[in-house]
């Protein structure tokens, strides 16, 4: 690939065109973005996962000196199984002030505006680098930043801020909850509907334990949120999927659930998950083993994804605040990498292109301003690593 130019479209388009569903690899966008940026004579390093499937990517935009920033975003979209769409969803369609595909809010927009603005990017006399990160699942738990924030630290990078470049419609995010996602599998005794004194159906144990759950999540929204920033204004709590039985007339004998909770920065993250462990195991499954020892309750943690905890002072608001040109910054209740890059002492940021009301709905779409506005921001942002 020569060192051409792309519009931010024309790279929007081509990005669009892999399907890098979580379950599928990324491994063909990477490549591409590779040979584009070599083109341009851009460092990159990959970072893959355990089986070399799918690939994190580091690359050098300007100077290999201390400091920088670090401009994150995710490879991989969510399905669009059972979705209804107006067009191809992996083909990008404009209509009107919009275009529509999978991955237009959430979030290859702000990748294709980093990568489309390459070439003026390296053009300006940079005295820090811009360090532009992609990961790979994202949306099935964070898998893949972590290993992105310790490869940077690996390879001697020592950025001051990072940005993230999730929807938030260009506004400065300082702050959002944090995640943990679990499956809980019961194992009860199969016995005739008739003696329930008999058997131990999973499906009740199940209702039992969801219940629990409904008891956690109501004392989290009473204690509310101090902070006055989030929707909504508390920790909350839900199980959303639910499989167990095989016929009415036979106490089940599994049942499988999957729940999660949603932590306010600067609350015990744990506390949801211990409290809840703590009754499956304390005053549930005594009762169960009283009538089988072969009965169960066992509890794995899906994903965690680590709060963004707003920090006084932090370089990274200051920055983006200012490139921005807002007062203020704000908090959202939805889950993003900046919490691993935090954690892994780099201050960070949330700022990006697209609303994330549109995030994984059919016909996801993202206005063309959002993307100009994205632009403009970045071209700002490069102003800046060069005084």
């Amino acid at each position: 690939m020569t060192s051409e130019r792309w519009t931010t479209l024309q790279m929007l388009e081509r990005l669009i065109a892999f399907d890098t569903t979580s379950r599928n690899s990324n491994l063909s966008l990477i490549a591409f973005v590779e040979e584009y940026l070599s083109g341009h004579g851009v460092a990159t390093w990959r970072v893959p996962n355990a089986d070399e499937t799918k690939s994190g990517l580091i690359a050098r935009i300007g100077p290999d000196a201390p400091g920088g920033v670090v401009l994150s975003g995710h490879s991989d979209v969510v399905p669009v199984d059972g979705q209804a769409w107006s067009s191809d969803p992996f083909t990008l369609t404009q209509r009107g002030t919009r275009v529509f595909g999978r991955g237009t809010s959430d979030m290859k927009s702000f990748a294709a505006c980093v990568l489309a603005l390459v070439p003026e990017l390296l053009s300006q006399p940079l005295t820090r680098p811009l360090l532009f990160v992609l990961s790979y699942d994202e949306e099935i738990g964070c898998l893949g930043a972590s290993p992105l924030a310790a490869a940077l630290h690996a390879h001697g990078f020592k950025p001051s801020a990072a940005i993230i470049g999730e929807p938030s419609s260009m506004r400065v995010v300082n702050a959002h909850k944090g995640i943990r996602a679990f499956h809980t599998e019961v194992t009860g005794h199969e016995a005739h509907s008739s003696n329930t004194h008999k058997g131990v159906s999973a499906v009740m144990v199940a209702a039992e334990l969801i219940m629990e759950l409904k008891r956690l999540g109501d004392e989290m929204a009473a204690r509310g949120d101090a902070s006055g920033r989030f929707d909504p204004p508390f920790t909350s709590v839900q199980a959303s999927v639910i499989r167990g039985g095989t016929a009415l007339n036979i106490l089940a004998k599994q049942c499988r659930f999957s729940w999660e909770y949603r932590s306010l920065p600067d609350t015990d993250e744990e506390e949801v998950a211990k409290r809840f462990t703590a009754f499956a195991q304390e005053t549930v499954l005594p009762r169960m083993r009283a009538i089988s020892p072969d009965t169960d309750i066992v509890t794995v943690a899906r994903s965690t994804v680590p709060a963004l905890r707003p920090l006084a002072d932090s370089p990274a608001e200051t920055l983006a605040l200012s490139v921005a040109g807002q007062n203020g910054a704000e908090a959202v209740s939805y889950g993003t990498e900046a919490g691993i890059f935090q954690n892994a002492g780099i201050p960070s940021v949330i700022c990006g292109p697209g609303d994330i009301a549109q995030a994984h709905s059919p016909d996801e779409f993202i206005e063309i301003s959002q993307i100009e506005s994205c632009t403009a921001f970045l071209k700002r942002l490069g102003v800046r690593l060069s005084a």
